[in-house]
């Protein structure tokens, strides 16, 4: 039985991953190893979701896996109050736009970013 999980990205530099998440984004730090030095994997809350930040050198090392970060089959999708207020924040903090925010007919108001591996976020808030 599976009882939680989380998104786990793989980053070629995950000091500037945690720049991105943590003190761009805004999530909160939970959890990081190794605990002194260059972290190889670090966890993020927003809300009841996490994200993982893992080292790609780790990925090789402890899993025999070649990750190749920023390749668009995915995005981290995460909910904002307000997606136009968020998105021009991101943008005058120098992250990467993709796509200004826009209505998506469902509903919801849409926008994407980038983070520093390349990885789509995409922010989203209810309309009216």
């Amino acid at each position: 039985m599976i009882t939680s999980g989380l998104v786990n990205l793989y980053t070629r530099d995950i000091e500037a991953g945690i720049r991105f998440y943590r003190d761009v984004l805004g999530l909160r730090e939970t959890f990081r190893t190794p605990r002194e030095g260059t972290p190889e994997h670090v966890e993020f809350v927003a809300g009841g979701f996490i994200v993982g930040l893992g080292a790609v050198e780790a990925a090789k090392r402890v899993h025999g896996v070649d990750a190749e970060p920023g390749a668009p089959a995915m995005a981290v999708v995460l909910w904002t109050d307000d997606v136009d207020a968020e998105f021009a924040r991101l943008v005058a903090a120098g992250v990467p736009a993709v796509k200004e925010p826009h209505d998506t007919g469902n509903g919801n108001r849409n926008a994407l970013v980038r983070d520093p591996d390349g990885n789509l976020v995409e922010l989203v808030s209810k309309v009216g």
